[in-house]
């Protein structure tokens, strides 16, 4: 009877000193399967807020671009050249501007980013001069994108239908449509479109 007490007890004994193998590995396969699972949805998430952040990011860029275009065009006095991806007009660049300056809208060779080209004038046209020394181009858009079959521009006529390409008579030009895209993530477009009435627009230069 003795003998089965102490036999107990040792068993009792073993059991508190710690762990067995086999539990211990156990507890070490759950830690590193729940570890695992913790690592891939915070890492899913972190990326998933990332690109949220940046297409916010480039939703409000393009948009404050597109009202900044919007700006200078509207108070375009005249067009020289317009096509689908490049137009060049007599605009005020800055709200502050004394003259108007040649502004000149393009994409780069590759489409994949938009400048624009400010030259300013030494008076309004038809007596003005350019001051090509201090031609300033500034980058606009970078990542550029347009959407499947857009261009950056379309002409818009009195009646506010696209005109045909090339327009043979500027002067009839009363709108100018600007398509406007960017990506972010690699999957999401982020584009925006707005048709421009040309307000200040002059019939005598």
């Amino acid at each position: 009877m003795l003998h089965r007490n102490q036999s107990a007890a040792m068993n009792a004994v073993s059991r508190q000193q710690g762990f067995s193998l086999v539990e211990l590995v156990i507890v070490m396969a759950l830690t590193l399967i729940l570890s695992t699972m913790f690592y891939t949805f915070f890492k899913t998430n972190l990326f998933t807020y990332l690109n949220l952040q940046k297409d916010a990011s480039s939703f409000t860029d393009i948009a404050s671009q597109s009202a900044r275009i919007a700006n200078v065009l509207r108070g375009a006095t005249d067009i020289t050249s317009a096509s689908a991806n490049d137009l060049v007009a007599y605009a005020y660049f800055y709200p502050t501007d004394t003259y108007v300056s040649q502004v000149h809208y393009y994409l780069n060779a590759g489409g994949t980013i938009l400048y624009a080209d400010v030259t300013p004038m030494t008076s309004n046209p038809p007596t003005g001069t350019l001051i090509t020394a201090n031609k300033k181009t500034y980058k606009i858009i970078e990542p550029f994108q347009q959407s499947s079959g857009a261009t950056l521009f379309n002409y818009l006529d009195s009646a506010g239908t696209v005109m045909s390409l090339p327009v043979p008579d500027l002067h009839t030009i009363k709108g100018i449509r600007v398509n406007l895209g960017t990506d972010t993530t690699g999957t999401v477009n982020q584009a925006m479109t707005l048709d421009v009435s040309l307000r200040n627009r002059k019939t005598n230069l």
